[in-house]
């Protein structure tokens, strides 16, 4: 394995003993490797590509003060400036919209 990543023998057996930690490229060349998720590897899943993710915001309820927030960080002279204040409160997901 440290032939295929790269390395010294001596460095991946502290990485499996955890006196070092690897590099984030070091970590990314066995996912990628072997062709399997991050998550995989780690044990979070059985899945080998892994799980996908839908995000969802925490904050469900409406929340006016950060609408009015967001109103007041936008200028009215754009018809862009809606579209983004919009869409800015939709990401909080503090706002659902209409449509």
């Amino acid at each position: 394995m440290a032939m295929l990543v790269g390395v010294k023998q001596s460095s991946i057996n502290r990485y499996e003993s955890g006196e070092s930690s690897p590099s984030y490229e070091m970590l990314v060349s066995y996912p990628d490797y072997f062709d399997v998720s991050m998550d995989y590897l780690f044990g979070r899943t059985d899945n080998p590509q892994g799980n996908l993710f839908e995000y969802k915001p925490k904050i469900e309820k409406i929340n006016l003060d950060m609408a009015k927030f967001v109103e007041m960080c936008f200028g009215p002279s754009s018809p862009m400036n809606d579209k983004l204040k919009q869409r800015l409160i939709e990401m909080l997901g503090e706002v659902k919209t209409n449509e």
